[in-house]
Order: C-alpha cells, then structure tokens, then sequence
C-alpha cells in the first residue's frame, strides 16, 4: 500500500465533499432557488444537468445513457493510469492531480448514475449531476462595435458547477501547468535511450 495512501485519501475527501454538498442542495433547496455567499461574485445556484461537466448537454435519452456508460469506462481507465503511475513511482504531483481528476469523474458518475434511482425520478444510468457554484465575477454588455455579439449581454463565469467538476479542472490544469516538471524523469530516460543507439 505504500505510495497509495496519499491519493486514496484525497480521493476520499473529495467524494465526500463533492456529495455532502450536493445531498444537502437537493435535499433543502428547491430547482433554481439560489441565495448570495459573496454579493454577485460568488451565488449558491441549485441546478441540474443531464450531459457532461458545466452543464454542457449530449442529446436525448440515448446520448445520456451512452454519455453515462462512457464515464464509467472512462473512470475505470483513469483508476488504472493512476495505479500505473504510483506503481512505477512517477511525480508526486502528477499522481495526485490524477487522483483528483478520478476523484471528481467518479463523484459525477455517482450522480449520473444512482441520483435518478436514489431520488426516484428516473432509471439507473440515467440521473442528472446536481451542480451549484457559480461565480458571475462580471456582467455587462459586448460594446457596438464588437463582431457576431454586437451590444448582447455577457457574463463571466456564466457556468454553474461543482466540487466534483472543479476537482477535475484544477487536476488538468495544474498538469499542463507543471507538465515538464511531472514528466521530466521520462524526458531524460528517453534521451539516455536515444544516447545509447546513437553510441551503438
């Protein structure tokens, strides 16, 4: 178990927090009921989405199952790359980040999957990912001049998310970000490789 406490750990914390928060939105809140944390920077918004993260859609009754089916086959691959990483020792950082991008998929599986049963509105496979942050740090208007989206209203950050969601971003981001450091190690063992047939 050496080497697995760490992620399994985070990974648990995350699930955890990832479903308090949305048991306690679905059970206390109504659909669309929303309450202020920070002004209009930071809002509580109850919301649910039948697709995929940020509540982007994939179509019909079908696309949903399929989208649900996906998700589990992509997690079990995400459980796999990430016990590969920490058999075979690679950086800290990255098996971490991996943990937290398993961690938050296998939180919006728990949704996609249970929710429709748990709650009693639809089949297995078929449930809808409860989401509530949002942050609408800025609102106003594209100026006249602007192409497409002359004088229309804009908003950022207009989606509404979750832990599970956000768990997901910063594990990707912070992988792109430190992409050379986390896989530096596999960097210099390919050029040593390449030395070496140079040499022979």
């Amino acid at each position: 178990m050496k080497g697995y406490t760490k992620p399994l750990i985070l990974i648990f914390l995350v699930l955890i927090a990832d479903q308090v928060s949305k048991t306690w939105i679905k059970t206390n809140m109504y659909l669309g009921q929303e309450f202020k944390i920070l002004g209009d920077w930071f809002i509580i918004h109850f919301t649910e989405n039948n697709g995929m993260a940020f509540g982007l859609e994939f179509g019909g009754e079908f696309g949903k199952l399929a989208l649900s089916l996906f998700r589990v086959v992509a997690v079990a691959g995400i459980g796999y790359g990430l016990h590969h990483l920490i058999k075979h020792k690679y950086h800290r950082g990255l098996i971490l980040n991996v943990a937290l991008i398993f961690s938050g998929a296998l939180g919006n599986i728990i949704d996609s999957v249970f929710y429709g049963v748990i709650y009693k509105y639809e089949s297995l496979f078929h449930g809808r990912v409860v989401d509530m942050l949002y942050f609408p740090i800025i609102k106003g208007n594209f100026p006249s001049w602007f192409p497409i989206w002359s004088n229309e209203p804009f908003e950022f950050f207009r989606p509404v998310f979750n832990l599970a969601d956000a768990a997901i971003s910063i594990g990707v981001i912070t992988i792109l970000i430190f992409q050379k450091t986390y896989f530096k190690e596999e960097i210099k063992d390919e050029v040593g490789i390449n030395n070496e047939t140079v040499e022979d």
